[in-house]
């Protein structure tokens, strides 16, 4: 759905999968921003996953690995698409992704995530340095979330970590890059002691970035939670980030759980006055429907048989569809102005000649040769005199009709199968993120077997290396889990 914000998750196990102990390097791109570079050296034995919310701005969504080293082919092991609900991360502009730098839920004893959170994100346990892990007295199913605009799970704040008196304070470890980068962090605090509400006792205390105060004094509540988001600024792995109890405070800070998320404008997108001519040439011919997602992004890895412009906003200035098999009709693509170059030659192309494609303002080639095209030559392209016209071959007025195309030979079928493996694990915190390549972002990574597998694992984690520059492209009639 148009405007649906999304959580999307893609995890990577190599295991050795085709014998070369050497893991492949590339990158990741959602839609047409780039997300980050995949590199598994030194973690091969590992999982590792990475986290993206973004805001869907058609009715489909892709993930592309692109190949960008040689003889490195990308692979990739499970992707989770995840619906959120409106009103979550909506303190960021949709026009922003927000890349997972961490996300620790303080005083847990085990992963949480779905059933606990409806949404399946991974709350990693954590805890404070010098600090100790505290177990709420309130019931989870009494627990009310709801006040949280970006709605952690009960579990996730049922417990909390403190500290021992008034005069320590809590650091929030961000592993953030060395270089100052767009943040969004949220914090949450919920009490766990109900007598701490009681007099005289009082639990008060702020957040503080480097050494200023940047929240009001925060008073956790019992069987509820108050959420405090930390954006609008800019941080390091410089920055600090702490909790300190006001003066009037008789206990200790508390805090049940934090997330850390770089912000990074999402990227452009191909025209979609192009977009929507694609659309109409693979209705038409069902050769083009293998290609998908963005059409010219990354401009590495853009379709084969288009070439785009390099502007802010791709434009397609060539279509190159010779020798496609196309067959029947050529289909009204004229959206597409911006086009130099249309080569159509080499195919079984029928009917007459499109008036339409005398309307493209730019174009100055068009090969239509050798395909079976009647009629007569529209005026619109035949006293075009910027225009390189090509139509030899074809069954017009005044020509000789060649041959139609020898049938082609079916491919033999094969009744052999394979399926690849499923795989599961949990995982514990990573290293860190760069929507600019500079740092990578941060992967939650967990330990995973021991090796490099059986042989037929291999072989069948082998299917999933076939993807180069590969789109994955996913209907956003996503499961939100209740």
């Amino acid at each position: 759905m148009i405007g649906q914000r999304l959580l999307v998750r893609a995890t990577f196990y190599y295991g050795n999968y085709d014998g070369n102990n050497s893991p492949p390097t590339f990158d990741l791109y959602f839609d047409s921003t780039y997300w980050t570079q995949v590199n598994l050296t030194g973690v091969s034995d590992t999982i590792v996953n990475y986290e993206v919310i973004y805001t869907v701005n058609k009715n489909t969504t892709s993930i592309c690995l692109a190949q960008t080293l040689p003889r490195q082919f990308p692979f990739i092991s499970a992707l989770e698409f995840r619906s959120l609900a409106p009103k979550m991360y909506t303190r960021i502009a949709s026009d922003y992704a927000l890349f997972r730098q961490k996300r620790l839920a303080l005083g847990a004893q085990q992963l949480i995530r779905y059933p606990e959170d409806s949404y399946d994100r991974r709350w990693v346990p954590g805890y404070g340095l010098f600090a100790y892990q505290a177990e709420g007295e309130a019931r989870i199913s009494k627990m009310d979330v709801s006040g949280a605009e970006d709605n952690p799970p009960a579990a996730v704040v049922q417990n909390a970590t403190t500290g021992n008196n008034t005069s320590e304070y809590f650091e929030l470890y961000t592993y953030l890059p060395d270089v100052p980068v767009q943040v969004y962090i949220t914090t949450f605090f919920s009490e766990v002691d109900p007598a701490a509400l009681t007099s005289p006792n009082k639990r008060s205390f702020e957040i503080y970035v480097d050494e200023q105060p940047y929240s009001k004094p925060i008073v956790p509540p019992f069987e509820s939670v108050v959420e405090v988001p930390i954006t609008n600024i800019t941080a390091s792995s410089k920055t600090s980030i702490t909790l300190r109890p006001t003066a009037d405070s008789t206990l200790p800070f508390l805090i049940n759980a934090f997330e850390v998320y770089l912000l990074s404008k999402v990227g452009p997108a191909t025209d979609t006055r192009d977009v929507e001519g694609l659309a109409v040439l693979q209705v038409q011919f069902e050769v083009l429907i293998i290609w998908s997602g963005d059409p010219c992004l990354p401009l590495s890895s853009s379709w084969e048989w288009i070439q785009c412009s390099t502007g802010t906003i791709p434009r397609i200035i060539a279509l190159n569809l010779s020798s496609f098999d196309l067959v029947g009709p050529l289909p009204d693509f004229s959206s597409m102005d911006a086009l130099v170059t249309i080569d159509l030659h080499d195919n079984s192309l029928n009917g007459p000649i499109p008036d339409f494609l005398g309307s493209f303002p730019n174009l100055k080639r068009l090969d239509l040769s050798n395909n079976r095209f009647n009629g007569t030559i529209p005026t619109s392209l035949s006293k075009n005199k910027k225009l390189e016209l090509v139509v030899t071959g074809n069954c017009l007025s005044g020509m000789s009709c060649p041959p139609p195309p020898p049938p082609k030979t079916p491919p033999p079928t094969t009744t052999e199968t394979t399926t690849p493996p499923t795989t599961t694990a949990t995982s514990a915190p990573p290293p860190p993120y760069n929507n600019n390549r500079t740092p990578p972002p941060a992967a939650d990574v967990s330990q995973f077997g021991s090796g490099s597998g059986s042989t037929d694992d291999s072989k069948n984690n082998a299917l999933l290396s076939t993807l180069v520059a590969a789109t994955i492209q996913a209907l956003l009639l996503i499961t939100h889990f209740p």
